[in-house]
C-alpha cells in the first residue's frame, strides 16, 4: 500500500481525516507501470457529498474495467485541510495512489450544481494546475467537465480544456483510447484537443468564439477551427441494461450523505414539468429491466454490507415494473432486515400498499412536491397534479398511519401572484383538515405535522422557463413573507411549519446558470477573495460576490432579471440535447398564455424531438411509432406544431 500524502501530524489536525486516506472497501488499486492513462475523477465538494454521487461511481467502474486505465478519486478538501495544503505547499492528491493530481493525464470534474464553481477553482489551485486552459502546458492534465451544469458550460469555459456533453457510458473510453494512442505517438496537447473535438459530445471551448451585440446579447457563436462541428450533440446511452454499473461500489469508512445501495431504475422522465432541467436533458425516459436490477441488488448488498436499498429515478412511480421489483426485493431481503426506500413518488400515484411495505414501523414523514399553491399555477408549470389528487394522497397516507408530511413549493414562478403564494398556506391547512376529518381520534398517532418548504425558481437552460425573468432578492423575501403571514392566519397554524430558501444564493445561481463567458471573471475574482463552498450556508458570503460584480463591472440583472425575446440566441444554443428549442418555445408560450397542460410522454407524444434518439419511451408503443408525429415544425411558429 502506498504511503499517505499527509503525515499523521497533519491528519491529527483536521476534521474527519478518513476523508483523505483512501483505502476504502472496493476501491481499485493498479500497478502504475502497466497503465497508459491515469484519470482523476473529481467531485468538487466535501467527501461525504461526493461519495454519495452515483455518476462518479459509474465512471469509476467504467474506466477501471479497462486494464490500461486507472481511475482514481479526488474531492474538495474541507477548509481546515485546504489551509494546511496552501501553507505547507502540499499538492492536492488522489485518494487511491495519494499521487499529486497534476501528475495525471486527465482531471475530470463533475458539475452537479452551479454553486460549486469556486470549489472547481480551489481544486485547480491546490493541484498546481493553471486555472485558465490557455495557460496550461504539455505537463498539465487535460481538464474535462461534465454533468448537468455542462449544458451551459460558458461561464466556466475558460477554466476547462473540454466538456463531455452527455452520458459517460457512450464515448468516454473513446476519448481515453484516443489520448493513449496520440500520447504514445508524441502528439501535442493541441493536436489531441483538435482530434477530441471530432468525437461526438466533446466540446473544446478554445475552438469556438462568441461575438456580442452592442446591448450585450449574444450575436453569434461559431467554431474558429477548421473541422470542428458547429453543433455539439448530447450523447445518450440507450441500453441501460448493457451499460457499466457499480456492482461493487466503494464503501467509505465515514458515513456519506447517501449511506445505502442505490439502484438507478430508470433515466429520464415522462412528465415535462416546465421548470425542471433534468426532466428535459435526460429525455427520453429509459428503463432498466427488473432482472438486471435484481442482480445488481444482490451483488451490491453482498459487496458492501449495506442494510438499505434506494430506488433512484426522477419519478419512481412511472417505472413500469415497480410492483414486480418491490415485491422481489421485499420478499428476498426482508428477513435480512434490509430496508427499501422509494424517493420521488408522485402523490397522484401514491400507493398505500407499496408505502406500507417499504416504510419501517416508525412511519417516518412522507414528502410530496406540489410545487405551487393553486391549480392555475400548477397548470402553468405543467405539474399535472390536481388539488383533489394532493388531498387524496394525503388521506391515504394518514389512513396508513403517517402523521408527518413535508411539502415542497417554489416561489417566483412565471405569472405568479400573491393569491398563488397565499394558496400555499391554504393547501397546507386543507391537508391538516384532511387528517382530522379522515382519521378517527382514537386511531391518531399524535397530531398532524405539516412542514412547508419553499425555494425560489432559478430558470435553467433547456427548460421552457429559460426565457423567464427572476426577481430581486428582496422581492423573493417579500414573497416568502406573504406565505409566512398567511400561514399565521390559518386555523392549524401551530401544526404548519414554514421554511424558505436563501434569496442571495438564488440570484447567484441564476447568474451562473444562464451566464456567458464574461461571467468567468466574476467567478475567479470571488474565489481569489475568499468565496468557497458557496452551496454551504455557513460558508456562503454574498458580500464577496457583490464586491466581485462591482470590481468586474457585472450587471447581474442583465442575466437574471432581463426579459428575453423569443428569438434571442442563448450561450448554450450550440448544444443539441435532442429536445428542440422550438418545443421549449411552444411550452413557454403555452405556460404564459393559456397555462395549458401538456400530456406526459406515455399519454401522448408532444413532438419534443427526443424521439430522434431512437429508443426509450418514444418507442414503447408501436402505435406511437406509426402515428403522425409532427405537422410542420417551423421555428418560432408555435401554431404549426401538432401533438398526437
Amino acid at each position: 500500500m502506498n504511503k499517505l500524502a499527509l503525515s499523521d501530524e497533519i491528519l491529527g489536525q483536521v476534521e474527519k481525516p478518513a476523508r483523505y486516506i483512501g483505502r476504502e472497501v472496493n476501491a481499485v488499486y493498479k500497478d502504475p507501470e502497466k497503465i497508459r492513462v491515469r484519470f482523476a475523477m473529481c467531485f468538487p465538494d466535501v467527501y461525504e457529498i461526493g461519495m454519495s454521487h452515483l455518476g462518479i461511481q459509474i465512471i469509476y467502474e467504467q474506466l477501471n474495467r479497462k486494464d490500461d486505465i486507472w481511475c482514481e478519486r479526488v474531492y474538495s478538501p474541507w477548509p481546515d485541510l485546504a489551509d494546511i495544503l496552501k501553507e505547507k505547499k502540499i499538492p492536492l492528491f488522489a485518494l487511491e495512489s495519494q499521487d499529486p493530481i497534476r501528475e495525471f493525464d486527465f482531471l475530470g470534474i463533475t458539475l452537479q450544481y452551479e454553486l460549486c464553481y469556486t470549489n472547481v477553482l480551489q481544486v485547480l489551485d491546490l493541484s498546481g494546475i493553471p486555472m485558465h486552459a490557455c495557460d496550461r502546458t504539455e505537463e498539465d492534465p487535460i481538464v474535462v467537465g461534465g454533468g448537468p451544469c455542462s449544458y451551459n458550460p460558458e461561464p466556466i469555459a475558460d477554466f476547462f480544456d473540454m466538456f463531455y456533453i452527455g452520458e459517460s457510458e457512450t464515448v468516454m473510453t473513446d476519448l481515453t483510447d484516443l489520448y493513449a494512442e496520440m500520447k504514445e505517438n508524441g502528439a501535442s496537447r493541441r493536436e489531441f484537443l483538435k482530434a477530441a473535438a471530432q468525437i461526438p459530445g466533446i466540446y473544446v471551448p478554445q475552438f469556438y468564439r462568441p461575438s456580442y451585440h452592442e446591448d450585450g446579447t449574444l450575436a453569434s457563436f461559431e467554431p474558429v477551427e477548421e473541422g470542428v462541428p458547429a453543433t455539439v450533440r448530447r450523447q445518450i446511452c440507450m441500453d441501460l441494461d448493457k451499460a457499466p454499473y457499480p456492482e461493487h461500489p466503494i464503501t467509505p469508512y465515514i458515513r456519506p450523505v447517501q449511506d445505502r445501495v442505490v439502484l438507478e431504475i430508470q433515466r429520464g422522465c415522462i412528465r415535462g414539468c416546465r421548470f425542471c432541467q433534468a426532466g428535459i436533458v435526460y429525455r427520453p425516459l429509459r428503463e432498466r429491466s427488473p432482472e438486471t436490477l435484481k442482480r445488481y441488488a444482490e451483488s451490491m448488498l453482498k459487496s458492501t454490507g449495506y442494510e438499505e436499498i434506494s430506488l433512484s429515478s426522477l419519478s419512481s412511480s412511472d417505472y413500469r415494473y415497480l410492483q414486480d421489483l418491490l415485491t422481489h426485493l421485499i420478499d428476498t431481503y426482508q428477513k435480512e432486515h434490509v430496508n427499501i426506500s422509494l424517493p420521488s413518488l408522485r402523490i397522484d400515484n401514491f400507493s398505500l400498499d407499496v408505502m406500507n411495505k417499504v416504510q419501517d414501523i416508525r412511519k417516518s414523514s412522507l414528502t410530496f412536491a406540489p410545487e405551487a399553491g393553486t391549480q392555475r399555477l400548477r397548470d402553468v408549470i405543467n405539474k399535472g397534479l390536481s388539488e383533489e389528487e394532493i388531498l387524496g394522497g394525503a388521506k391515504l397516507a394518514f389512513q396508513g398511519g403517517w402523521n408527518k408530511v413535508k411539502l415542497y413549493f417554489m416561489l417566483g414562478l412565471p405569472t405568479e401572484t400573491d393569491d398563488d403564494r397565499r394558496g400555499i398556506a391554504h393547501l397546507a391547512q386543507k391537508i391538516c383538515e384532511t387528517y382530522f376529518d379522515e382519521v378517527p381520534k382514537e386511531k391518531r398517532n399524535g397530531s398532524v405535522d405539516v412542514t412547508v418548504s419553499t425555494s425560489f425558481l432559478v430558470p435553467k437552460p433547456f427548460t421552457p422557463f429559460q426565457w423567464a425573468t427572476m426577481s430581486e432578492p428582496s422581492q423573493y423575501i417579500d414573497y416568502a413573507h406573504t406565505v409566512r403571514d398567511e400561514v399565521r392566519q390559518m386555523l392549524n397554524q401551530k401544526r404548519i411549519h414554514y421554511k424558505w430558501h436563501e434569496a442571495d444564493g438564488t440570484e447567484l445561481e441564476g447568474l451562473l446558470a444562464r451566464g456567458d463567458r464574461k461571467v468567468a471573471e466574476v467567478i475567479e475574482y470571488a474565489y481569489r477573495h475568499g468565496a468557497i463552498f458557496d452551496s454551504w450556508t455557513d460558508y456562503f458570503h454574498y458580500d464577496i460576490w457583490k464586491e466581485a460584480y462591482e470590481a468586474c463591472g457585472m450587471d447581474v440583472g442583465f442575466y437574471t432579471r432581463r426579459e428575453r425575446p423569443l428569438d434571442e440566441l442563448f450561450p448554450w444554443d450550440f448544444i443539441d440535447v435532442a429536445v428542440s428549442k422550438d418545443f421549449l418555445r411552444r411550452e413557454w408560450i403555452k405556460a404564459v398564455g393559456e397555462g395549458g397542460i401538456t400530456a406526459n410522454c406515455r399519454a401522448r407524444c408532444s413532438a419534443c424531438g427526443a424521439r430522434a434518439a431512437g429508443g426509450g419511451v418514444c418507442f414503447e408503443n408501436r402505435d406511437l411509432e406509426n402515428a403522425a408525429y409532427v405537422g410542420k415544425q417551423s421555428l418560432g411558429d408555435a401554431s404549426t406544431a401538432q401533438e398526437v
